[in-house]
């Protein structure tokens, strides 16, 4: 199958993330808060409330027409940017920005709307899906309380949907646990178009999937991009299924973007030297004798992360001023941006949030 790429990005935004960050912590609500209070007021000194800073201070832009995949390691915070795409957890700070429009500033009706035309699809196809439905049932629920379908045509509708996730309508009164993986996940595709959505985010949506199984899903959304003209944030750990996808790549590294370019720049031209080893990690049939090694070094924990370029302490390149100052991401090519001192002299934040220029 060919696959038409939008290198450019060329079109109107769909989704802007402005300087989006998540943290998940205890409140003062909680109670394990409230016994920290207790034990500082009986024993005296400080008691810390853990913070992990899930995602840091995240810009991104998706086109309309545009498959973005965003890549990185477990942990880095990728599934939970797209969580904040899709609404099911609201930014710490920053914005969301849907069509231009901050959606935690939309009236009710609006919003709901805007909750429509962003859907998600989960990595798990086996736990995504609710065991005690039937299949016409987790597919055309939404669309009917929704007012998207009248009651005589319903089962038309669920119909045409599972026709065009390549399923039989005729296993339609199946629960979940009678279908392979491959199957489950289609009828979690077809669950999110029935309501006639415009955006997809794919969280690690073919890696619990065989390798065969996963060319079919893949192409399946190639060809739900061609035929609806939807836009895609592809979540993967997998490069190889990012290349073959995507028109642009977003590479993440605990908790914020490191690198953004298209495809054809990031696999021919990585800038980064995260990028670089995350590629050095990928199979090919023409470096099949070659030993690979894995990057070295354990992610620090998002708990307490590294001040700085939060990669210097596995960074084969590290110099002082990466222990220090957060490189800023600046555009490096056409198109193309990358968080990295070795770039040369640029204005960039201390970890402490002051300015200063540092250089090579």
């Amino acid at each position: 199958m060919s696959i038409v790429r939008n290198p450019s990005g060329a079109g109107t935004p769909v989704i802007e993330l402005k300087g989006v960050s998540k943290r998940f912590g205890r409140t003062h609500h909680d109670v394990a808060a409230r016994a920290g209070r207790s034990l500082k007021r009986a024993f005296g000194g400080e008691v810390k409330e853990a913070v992990v800073r899930a995602v840091n201070d995240v810009d991104l832009t998706i086109n309309r027409g545009e498959v973005v995949g965003l890549v990185g390691e477990s942990g880095c915070g990728k599934s939970t940017v797209g969580r904040m795409v899709a609404g099911i957890m609201p930014p710490s700070d920053g914005r969301v920005l849907f069509h231009g429009r901050d959606v935690a500033t939309l009236a009710a009706a609006e919003a709901k709307q805007a909750a429509l035309q962003i859907q998600m699809i989960f990595q798990d196809p086996y736990a995504s899906l609710n065991p005690r439905l039937r299949v016409a049932e987790i597919v055309g629920e939404a669309p009917w309380v929704h007012g998207l379908v009248q009651r005589d045509a319903w089962e038309g509708y669920v119909d045409d949907q599972l026709r065009r996730a390549g399923l039989d309508p005729a296993y339609k009164r199946r629960y979940p646990h009678q279908f392979s993986g491959g199957q489950r996940q289609r009828i979690g595709i077809a669950r999110a178009l029935a309501v006639q959505p415009e955006f997809l985010v794919c969280d690690e949506a073919v890696a619990a999937l065989d390798v065969s199984i996963q060319a079919q899903i893949l192409n399946l959304f190639m060809d739900l991009r061609a035929e609806l003209d939807l836009t895609y944030l592809f979540i993967s750990h997998d490069l190889g299924v990012v290349e073959h996808l995507s028109d642009r790549v977003v590479v993440m590294y605990l908790g914020r973007i490191v690198e953004e370019a298209p495809t054809d720049a990031i696999f021919r031209n990585a800038n980064h030297p995260y990028t670089k080893a995350l590629l050095e990690e990928v199979p090919r049939i023409d470096t099949r004798k070659r030993q690979f090694a894995a990057i070295k070094g354990e992610i620090p924990s998002p708990l307490n992360p590294p001040p700085g370029c939060h990669f210097h302490p596995r960074c084969p390149h590290v110099m002082p001023v990466c222990r220090e100052v957060v490189p800023a991401l600046r555009e490096v090519a056409s198109a193309h941006r990358s968080a990295c001192h070795l770039n040369g002299r640029q204005p960039a934040r201390m970890s402490g949030g002051e300015y200063s220029a540092c250089q090579r």
